[in-house]
């Protein structure tokens, strides 16, 4: 939305939500083999995202933190087989940071989506007229329960940060007549 119109031609849409963390988180507990009861084991997916889950600013280092100190990073979920009413107990680990990262590395999930989404918020505010883009970067509005993950909003803005002065960079360098006295001023991502 830009001066109070929808500019329909650019709105994008991406087929990832909340349900597809939780199947992933689903079936990440399943390879891990994970004894949570299959009549249980979606609410219990649900459960660990909506409980445990996090964005992380780096995937490798987080596994390095999880490797080198498993005791302090996995938690643990108790449950009740809902046929029998016996307890279960079950380890939550990678699964905290790798659910809500299927936004940021899609590929991870699937190969029918890989486009990450900085690069879906970016591509859609380039596609806007020229004179709205720097409005739009510095209003970026998260709403829905997938985006109250604990630092989503900091990881999301960080990548297309990052994104925009990349291509801002290449463009200064292609720019050959421009000195420093005349560079445009940097964008201000929020």
């Amino acid at each position: 939305v830009a001066d109070g119109y929808v500019i329909g031609s650019c709105i994008k849409h991406i087929p990832l939500a909340g349900r597809t963390i939780t199947q992933f988180i689903q079936q990440l507990m399943r390879e891990r083999k994970e004894p949570v009861p299959s009549e249980d084991s979606l609410e219990v997916a649900k459960r660990v995202k909506e409980m445990y889950s996090y964005v992380c600013p780096d995937l490798a280092k987080e596994y390095q933190k999880y490797d080198k100190k498993p005791d302090k990073f996995f938690k643990t979920y108790q449950g009740i087989k809902k046929q029998t009413g016996l307890p279960y107990t079950i380890d939550v680990g990678y699964e905290r940071f790798l659910g809500p990262e299927i936004f940021f590395n899609p590929e991870i999930f699937s190969s029918d989506f890989i486009t990450p989404l900085p690069d879906v918020v970016d591509e859609s505010i380039v596609k806007c007229p020229i004179d709205v883009r720097r409005g739009l970067y510095r209003n970026i509005v998260l709403s829905g329960g997938t985006t109250m993950f604990k630092d989503f909003s900091k990881r999301l803005q960080r990548d297309i940060k990052r994104i925009v002065d990349n291509r801002m960079q290449a463009n200064i360098a292609k720019l050959a007549t421009l000195t420093h006295n005349n560079l445009p001023p940097a964008i201000d991502v929020n």
